[in-house]
């Protein structure tokens, strides 16, 4: 194998490994340290490199493979006319502008290009090195010198020219950024010295000497009126407008080459200069001197307001907002060999700070020829307003731009972080170009079905897919595919859209086959016409064969019954399941028809729900047709005729005397209760049925319904022995009759006569009782009896003394009140009426006399027009309220004149 060939073969392999590994990084000497690049740019797969050597790279497989922190620049190598420029020669500089970018080469030529780095002009300035390129704001106007002394300021669309060949190399020239205005036709070139050349009179140019004796000016940049340049000993900056030298900002580092390790300069804005040299970084601000400082001083100062190191050598810097683009010069030591060699330069992006700085992002390049390339040969270059960045190097010029969304997704996408991708696809899909949120969400379900998390990829499948039928199929197959259909059934769509019924139908079938709950789970949530109910019963009815009573296919069956409307068959299944459905089912679909000879079925399965249903559709299933199919159920019947008596009285009066019998047999609380609010059924029936079953209290009741009160309470004498009892039926009957029967069946009985002494002394006179008591008898509890008999009686007196105050109080009070209206007077006028004649009351002619009669009635009448009274007594009364039993509107009131 040949050397090169070696060459290309380590270089392929570095470049893989820069792919797969992190790359570890050593420094040697002051500014050692290790870290890892967290990101890098393949561009050796752009293109091949155009001169290698033999170099080392060390790579640590045990590291990350990357960093997790997203990058901040995305690059891309200028290709077209560049790419045909470099093969031939090497770039020594170049300038941008917004419109176009100027190139300058080893070989002393000038091209103009556009920024897709196609040719547009080429300039023949010299056969040696262009050292500087400068363009003014307009882009009409370039400076170029070379390294054989020569300096050029020309127009690009004018005549306009200046030549000037010196008699040393000038290594940096500068036209005023307003070149294009005849007053600001100024430029300035550094070489040994630095030289303004101003044209004046006779469009001559004028040389004067703006600084010399510190050596090689090396850089300039020249801002509205300030002029910075860099030389051997510092940074120094030139106001224009006073012509006077307002800082000398010197170098840290005294020990590095100022040839090999050139200052970078950077102006942020009119005011703001940015300074790198070696691995320190200024950033200085231009103020204006208050007047009491002045002095002798100029009107301007600077101050440093940020200064930090790098951990390299500063080639290059560009301002990005507030943070800063710094391109490093890196040299590495090989592991193998312990030599130290040109590595990667850097492009970060770091966040200023008073003494530090913040490191944002740090990308390690690969460029072309970058084993041969020392400091001085990067320079980076910035396009205002845009966020470009131009790497140049001899062999390659690659352009940073700062990420989009696009690219922001791409990371996401290559990280496989596909959730924030879509995020981030769904927050900017206005702005996005590349991407689809669609392609993204499909890729996502992929990642998580590879990744086995089968429920949540097809939980996404609802929000990603949509209304999509066609990829809403495409996925379940792919479910299918790989044994998965159970995880993304609960996703799929049932209304808006609805798909194939084949889809349904296949998900069905593979829970069918392994799950039975679930499937009756999907026949209970899915409706019934995403797919063809009879394929789907018939599957049920093949399996039961196997499993005749599987109660959850017996179910599920049934709910297909009733989704084909086929609910006969649902009904029976319901019921012998019974099943807490099946009275809905039954309300629902009104299925009252298909259950008059199930009524049996129902009541044993819930008699309350049954009976409910049953009554408060009378008018479906009658009355007559519940009692004749529970004939032989008769305890189902009493329930059913007991609750219809329970509703209304009078609904089965016919069915009365049945219940007797039932209330006897299965409910006798209830049969008194009945007895007393029934007033249809047959007494002697009921009579009959309770002294058959010995009943007494129920025979009692019925006995003195009858009119037979002497039997009933002689029964409750003899059979009960209870004198409250016989007390209180006494006091129901208010019978004097039942009172004295009482009386001489307790005569001889001293715990009944106790209880009488206790209880009718409101009722009966004690005394009639008492009399009949015999001397000697001993009764319990005789004091206690009679003195509440006393106190009965005190309490009654009392009443009645109270009750008859009240009375008298209320009359004296209505007679007062009466007496009072009947004095007030009454008014008579036109309105009035006389009600015998119908005729005003007053006459229309007020100087005729005339007599009015007007009773406290308020009822009025022509004195003529009163009936003669045939009553002894002058008192008159009305005759309308006499009519009507009123009562006499006697207190007559006579108007007369």
């Amino acid at each position: 194998m040949t050397r090169m060939e070696t060459l290309n073969f380590e270089l392929l392999l570095l470049c893989l490994s820069f792919l797969s590994n992190g790359l570890k990084v050593l420094l040697k000497g002051k500014y050692c340290s290790v870290m890892y690049i967290r990101s890098y740019l393949p561009l050796c797969f752009l293109c091949p490199f155009q001169e290698t050597r033999s170099y080392e790279e060390s790579t640590d497989e045990s590291e990350e493979d990357e960093s997790e922190e997203e990058p901040k620049l995305k690059y891309e190598r200028l290709s077209n006319g560049v790419t045909e420029i470099l093969q031939k020669d090497a770039a020594s500089c170049m300038t941008v502008h917004e419109k176009f970018l100027a190139l300058g080469t080893h070989y002393g030529k000038v091209y103009l290009l556009d920024v897709q780095g196609n040719i547009t002009q080429k300039f023949d300035v010299s056969p040696v090195k262009i050292n500087q390129i400068s363009l003014d704001e307009s882009g009409e106007h370039m400076g170029v010198c070379s390294e054989d002394g020569k300096v050029q300021v020309f127009g690009l669309y004018s005549a306009e020219e200046f030549h000037e060949t010196f008699d040393c190399p000038i290594k940096i020239v500068a036209v005023h950024p307003q070149f294009v205005r005849s007053h600001f036709k100024q430029f300035v070139t550094g070489g040994k010295k630095l030289l303004l050349y101003e044209r004046g009179w006779m469009n001559r140019w004028k040389p004067s000497v703006l600084h010399e004796g510190e050596g090689n000016i090396r850089n300039i940049k020249w801002r509205g009126h300030l002029i910075a340049w860099a030389n051997n000993m510092g940074v120094k900056i030139l106001d224009m407008i006073s012509k006077q030298r307002i800082t000398n900002v010197p170098r840290d580092d005294i020990s590095l080459r100022p040839d090999m390790y050139p200052c970078s300069l950077c102006w942020k804005d009119n005011l703001t200069l940015i300074i790198g040299w070696g691995n320190s970084v200024k950033i200085c601000s231009v103020k204006e001197r208050h007047a009491s400082e002045m002095r002798d001083l100029p009107n301007r100062y600077v101050e440093i307001v940020f200064q930090f190191d790098t951990e390299f050598y500063v080639s290059g810097l560009a301002p990005l907002c507030d943070q800063l683009v710094i391109l490093s010069y890196v040299k590495e030591i090989s592991e193998k060999t312990e030599v130290e060699c040109c590595a990667r330069p850097r492009l970060d992006i770091v966040q200023p700070l008073p003494e530090s700085c913040e490191e944002i992002s740090s990308d390690a390049l690969t460029v072309r020829g970058f084993q041969e390339n020392e400091c001085r040969d990067y320079h980076l270059e910035y396009s205002e307003g845009e966020s470009l960045f131009y790497i140049i190097s001899p062999r390659d010029v690659v352009v940073a731009k700062e990420r989009d969304q696009d690219d922001h997704i791409d990371w996401l996408l290559e990280k496989k972080k596909y959730e924030e991708a879509l995020m981030a696809a769904e927050i900017s899909q206005k702005t996005i170009k590349k991407h689809k949120i669609l392609d993204i969400g499909l890729a996502y379900i992929n990642h998580l079905m590879e990744k086995g998390e089968y429920d949540l990829a097809a939980r996404k499948c609802q929000k990603i897919l949509g209304k999509n039928t066609e990829l809403w199929e495409f996925e379940v197959y792919k479910f299918k595919e790989i044994g998965q259909l159970k995880a993304i059934s609960r996703y799929l769509p049932r209304r808006d859209p609805v798909l194939k019924p084949l889809i349904y139908e296949m998900v069905l079938h593979e829970f069918l086959e392994s799950n039975y709950e679930g499937f009756a789970t999907l026949i209970k949530e899915w409706p019934g016409d995403l797919y063809n109910n009879t394929i789907i019963v018939q599957a049920v009815v093949d399996h039961l064969k196997k499993d005749p009573q599987n109660r959850t296919l017996l179910q599920t069956l049934a709910e297909l019954y009733t989704y084909d409307q086929r609910y006969g068959r649902a009904l029976e299944i319901y019921l012998t399941l019974r099943h807490k459905d099946v009275f809905q089912l039954i309300h629902k679909h009104n299925l009252f028809s298909s259950i008059r000879d199930k009524i049996v079925l129902l009541m044993d399965f819930d008699s309350e729900k049954a009976v409910d249903m049953l009554l408060d559709n009378e008018d479906k299933i009658s009355i007559d047709r519940v009692v004749e199919e529970l004939e032989n159920r008769p305890e189902l019947q009493h329930v059913y005729l007991h609750k219809l008596f329970k509703r209304d009285h009078h609904k089965g009066q016919r069915y009365h005397e049945k219940q007797i019998s039932l209330y006897a047999e299965y409910d006798r609380p209830n049969l008194l209760p009945f007895l007393r609010d029934s007033t249809h059924c047959p007494l002697e029936k009921a009579l009959e049925i309770c002294q058959q079953r010995n009943f007494v209290e129920e025979t009692v009741y019925l006995l003195s319904r009858m009119g037979n009160s002497r039997s009933a309470l002689k029964m409750i004498m003899e059979e009960l022995q209870d004198v409250d009892k016989a007390i209180e039926f006494a006091k129901e009957q208010d019978d004097g009759e039942l009172w004295e029967d009482l009386i001489l069946y307790s005569i001889d009985k001293p715990p009944f006569i106790t209880g009488l002494l206790n209880n009718i002394g409101t009722h009966v006179d004690p005394i009639l009782l008492i009399h009949r008591i015999k001397e000697g008898m001993e009764i319990p509890n005789l004091r206690d009896s009679l003195v509440k008999i006393l106190q009965d009686y005190n309490l009654q007196i009392l009443l009645r003394e109270g009750c008859k105050k009240i009375l008298v109080a209320d009359s004296l009070s209505l007679l007062k009140k009466m007496h009072r209206t009947q004095m007030k007077g009454v008014l008579v006028d036109e309105e009035n009426i006389c009600e015998s004649c119908l005729s005003p009351i007053l006459p229309s002619d007020a100087s005729k006399s005339f007599s009015v009669v007007v009773f406290h009635c308020r009822h009025m009448f022509h004195r003529e027009c009163l009936p003669v009274s045939n009553t002894v007594s002058s008192v008159q009364f009305c005759n309308i309220c006499s009519a009507k039993h009123r009562g006499p509107g006697s207190a007559v009131l006579e108007m007369k004149k």
